[in-house]
């Protein structure tokens, strides 16, 4: 059984990807104390969108939670550039905040940050439980149709 974070990505068959660089007037993560706080990452797969459009629109909810889980990749990658690369360094996932872009009537927030969530639990096994929050929005960068945030404790 695979026991660290980077054991575990081999496993799932996950190659972390060159963290995504901040695109305006901001830092892709910060530090405080023992905490690191992740800036919003996009659903970015070989540097290019993996999807675009909303919920209740154009994109399915499966479509959405698999860009939830590209765009929690692009946090972890950015974890562990963060953390010089050892990602062992994480001791929990303390929350994660995902941004649903989606129509009015659109109510399975949820199920669409699923995606990210699982990820965090396969990567970082009960230390990546986490507080959650998910939110429906009009709409986010590049059209991109989920962004996902994280706080997380560090050693």
């Amino acid at each position: 059984m695979s026991t660290t974070p980077d054991s575990r990505l081999a496993a799932l068959g996950i190659t972390l990807p060159t963290p995504a660089a901040p695109v305006a007037n901001y830092v892709a993560c910060v530090q405080t104390g023992s905490l690191l706080v992740v800036s919003g990452q996009l659903p970015l797969a070989d540097g290019s969108l993996f999807a675009t459009g909303k919920l209740g629109g154009a994109v399915s909810v499966e479509t959405a939670v698999e860009a939830a889980r590209y765009s929690m990749i692009n946090v972890i990658a950015q974890v562990k550039a963060a953390l010089g690369g050892d990602l062992s360094r994480v001791k929990r996932v303390v929350r994660l905040g995902g941004f649903i872009a989606c129509t009015p009537d659109f109510t399975a927030h949820a199920a669409v940050m699923n995606g990210a969530s699982d990820l965090a639990v396969a990567v970082f096994g009960d230390a990546g439980r986490h507080a959650r929050s998910t939110v429906g929005v009009p709409s986010l960068p590049l059209d991109a149709p989920v962004e996902v945030e994280g706080l997380f404790e560090i050693a």
